[in-house]
């Protein structure tokens, strides 16, 4: 479905970002994986998709600084020629009700979730432009549709996010450039490892499909939204939540 395709996925060494860059390799897309630290198990996801038969590198970025992630781009766009695909999948959380938030807790959010997605789209716009085509997927949250108790920051970062979608979409569709995002409901990742088995159980009791979703679930439908399949569709936000947000 993506073959001749290069993808650039951000956070793509976590959870989410692992089963994206996984499915995309798998099915012919070749692979600049962004991270901020080259661990030994990020190394050893890059040669996994490289056995594969694609070409995989893996990029260290700061994705709060606008300089750092303009030279990683222009690093990336050597190394592959070009790219036709982003999938902005950073993101951290730093939970707790508002009084108790400290302010370095809302600048970490709001830097990585929503500044950090919007400085590598504005570093990678051109390039689409200029091609006149590009397929940018935006990872938000259920949360920021929803709003959530202890999470104002990641709530904002991820409505944030949504409002970005939907500009982007307006402002390149007649480029050929789509914008979509996806709004996951509670994966199982390291974020909800540290949600306890009760929480958890809970959870998965008030659900329609009653578990939480996988990462592949949510890589099914970027796979998808990344193919030509979805060609007529932008500025959506499609969730991935097991009826958790009807």
């Amino acid at each position: 479905m993506l073959n001749g395709k290069v993808a650039v996925i951000t956070g793509g060494t976590g959870g989410i970002g692992t089963a994206i860059a996984k499915i995309y390799a798998e099915n012919g897309a070749d692979i600049a994986l962004v991270a901020t630290r080259d661990t030994k198990e990020a190394s050893d996801f890059t040669d996994e998709l490289t056995a594969l038969g694609r070409k995989a590198r893996l990029y260290l970025c700061n994705i709060r600084n606008a300089e750092d992630i303009e030279g990683t781009v222009s690093e990336i766009l050597a190394d592959f020629g070009g790219v036709d695909i982003l999938v902005n999948n950073a993101g951290i959380t730093k939970d707790g009700l508002l009084p108790s938030l400290k302010t370095p807790d809302i600048d970490d959010v709001i830097d990585v979730n929503l500044k950090g997605t919007i400085f590598v789209t504005k570093a990678l716009i051109r390039t689409f432009v200029k091609k006149r085509s590009g397929n940018i997927i935006n990872i938000s949250s259920v949360v920021g549709l929803m709003g959530n108790k202890g999470q104002a920051n990641y709530a904002a970062s991820k409505a944030g996010i949504i409002g970005f979608t939907k500009t982007v979409a307006k402002e390149y569709g007649s480029r050929n450039v789509r914008c979509n995002a996806i709004a996951p409901g509670y994966i199982e990742t390291k974020m909800t490892e540290k949600l306890g088995e009760d929480t958890k159980k809970m959870l998965t009791e008030q659900l329609p499909l009653g578990r939480l979703g996988t990462p592949k679930d949510v890589a099914n439908l970027a796979l998808f939204l990344a193919s030509d399949m979805s060609g007529y569709i932008t500025g959506e936000v499609i969730k991935v939540d097991g009826g958790m947000y009807v």
